[in-house]
């Protein structure tokens, strides 16, 4: 390539929708900071001296900010996602610098409210920035929606252990510093790839799958690189030198899929140019650029319009079309029970481990395998769901079922921890199920109710999450743990007013409620099941045929064959 050519090939690929993929995987990466709220909550109860008290409201707002994300739907819906990126880094910014000011002393003690205030903001910008690259990815791959979201909720699986390791090699153990980096690193990435996130018209290709393989290898390496720093940092002393070097090695895997960018955009580049020049005796339009072009904004009506006559199932819905529809009510008894239950197991290993008689370094090990598990669940859930309903019209619905059914197992290993290596099998089976839930969910919604709201109606499922959690966690399990505990006092002949936290040690003390939340979980699974039954004729249609450009069958031909020739031609390249 000359200057020029090399020039407007670079230009190509940043404009291109593969490196569109590229920018909302690093901004995914740095979405998940509540992942690590343990770890920073710590340092400003210490620094600022609030007590129990403050901190559960502190660690309520955290909760709200990171769940409610209806408002970053509606936002999205009403202005460009360039709009709702930068919404998102600025509100990231403004909540943790302020946490950081406060916790260094920059300014004075903020009032408990005011603490509340900063937390929400920061956690609640995540909800900006998953709807800005979650949504626009899947309207650019409709056809590979349920990969692009076990990729792109992957990556925020994934994302409290890369901060921390970036944390680590730039501040070391600094927790003043991690605070600051959670404030500007995701804003700046957000910053910098603002114009990046854009919904696209282009055509799908032959081999689009397989390079989203390419994607999902590249992350596989990431996460057990970070698996084994993570265990090896609970086990062996590391000096700085290792964590610097640990934080380049995991800097360098997440600009990994850059490469395969660039070999993709390769390949459509020469494509483009043989488009341009077809064999003779083919008569074809090219009225249209064959450049990837950014939609207009689709002209949206009322969402109080037509309420109660609602579309075909599949067609695009209006948000209240859905939000009332059975469908969308199956899904929301699905996602209480899958997420509440999973969530209230997650919160509860530290208590489970310590009830079993494990020591903290092997109950930390498990928890952190756990956030590993959970990444894989998502991952896979959204590749073998899209290959099982191209290849056999499967419902995601029905494997919805197969992991529901195997959290309800996970629950019971934890009910009965006499049976062998119960507490290991629970943290794999729950932490995968749990992930696997999530791409599982957002591919229905997106199915079901068309992409037109989707920025709406994938937000509201969040809602259910923190339900669940406060249902079965904190009025279910925590008291049923309580009154366990409890029961060991008096029997050892303690005053049980004088403990104000007792602990529970024995096989029994999550019997009762890890045996109920089994029993809410396989509910999940059957009610999966029926909506399975439900949409079984759906899915056996073409449910993405509105996506696909209707073109002269034999241009698809040459169009196809051309593009694998010079894939081919690539590859010898």
């Amino acid at each position: 390539m000359g200057g020029g050519e090399c020039f407007q090939f670079v230009v190509h690929v940043v404009k291109g929708k593969w490196f569109t993929v590229f920018a909302s995987l690093l901004i995914m990466a740095g979405a998940g900071a509540t992942y690590i709220y343990g770890i920073y909550s710590k340092q400003i109860q210490k620094t600022l001296g609030y007590d129990e008290d403050a901190m559960n409201k502190i660690t309520l707002y955290r909760d709200v900010g990171a769940n409610v994300a209806i408002f970053a739907g509606l936002i999205a819906e009403v202005v460009p996602t360039w709009v709702v990126t930068l919404i998102g880094a600025a509100m990231n910014f403004g909540g943790y610098f302020m946490i950081w000011r406060a916790v260094t002393g920059k300014i004075a003690k903020p009032k408990v409210w005011h603490m509340c205030a900063y937390i929400a903001i920061g956690t609640n910008s995540q909800n900006f920035a998953n709807t800005a690259a979650l949504v626009t990815c899947v309207k650019n791959f409709p056809e590979s929606r349920g990969v692009v979201l076990g990729l792109m909720k992957g990556l925020v699986g994934l994302s409290g252990a890369i901060l921390t390791q970036i944390f680590l090699g730039m501040y070391e153990d600094d927790l003043n510093s991690l605070i600051l980096l959670i404030g500007w690193l995701p804003a700046v990435v957000s910053v910098v790839f603002v114009f990046t996130l854009r919904t696209m018209k282009t055509e799908r290709q032959p081999n689009e799958l397989k390079v989203f393989l390419l994607f999902f290898y590249s992350t596989i390496v990431l996460a057990f690189y970070l698996m084994i720093m993570t265990l090896l940092e609970k086990y062996v002393t590391m000096g700085n030198a290792v964590h610097s070097k640990s934080a380049i090695v995991v800097t360098v895997l997440l600009f990994l899929p850059l490469y395969i960018v660039f070999k993709e955009e390769r390949t459509l580049w020469k494509y483009k140019k043989e488009r341009e020049n077809p064999p003779s005796e083919m008569t074809i339009d090219k009225s249209e650029d064959s450049e990837p072009k950014q939609l207009a904004e689709e002209p949206k009506g009322s969402c109080f319009a037509n309420i109660f006559n609602k579309p075909e199932r599949g067609e695009d819905h209006g948000i209240l079309q859905a939000i009332l529809s059975v469908d969308m009510l199956f899904i929301f008894v699905i996602s209480l029970c899958g997420y509440g239950t999973s969530l209230t197991a997650i919160d509860q290993f530290g208590r489970i481990g310590k009830a079993q008689g494990y020591n903290d370094r092997l109950v930390g090990s498990i928890i952190t395998l756990v956030s590993i598990w959970n990444y894989y669940g998502r991952v896979y859930s959204g590749f073998v769901s899209e290959l099982l309903l191209k290849k056999y019209k499967l419902p995601r619905s029905t494997m919805m079922t197969v992991v529901l059914f195997m959290s309800g197992i996970g629950m019971l290993f934890v009910a009965f921890p006499e049976i062998p290596f119960a507490f290991y099998v629970a943290s794999v089976l729950i932490g995968f199920s749990f992930g696997a839930q999530v791409p599982l969910n957002l591919a229905m919604i997106s199915e079901f109710f068309g992409l037109k709201y989707y920025s709406t109606l994938f937000n509201c499922a969040q809602l259910i999450s923190p339900l669940g959690s406060f249902l079965l966690n904190a009025k279910l399990t925590k008291s049923l743990y309580l009154k366990e505990a409890t029961k060991d006092l008096i029997a050892k002949g303690v005053d049980t007013s004088s403990v104000k936290d007792p602990t529970c040690i024995g096989h029994h003390c999550f019997r009762l409620s890890f045996s109920i939340l089994a029993m809410v979980a396989f509910f999940g699974a059957f009610a999966a099941l029926i909506l399975s039954k439900r949409t079984k004729e759906f899915y056996e249609g073409d449910i993405y045929r509105k996506y696909r450009v209707e073109e002269d069958e034999a241009y698809k031909r040459y169009k196809g064959e051309t593009y694998m020739m010079f894939r081919e031609d690539s590859k010898a390249n």
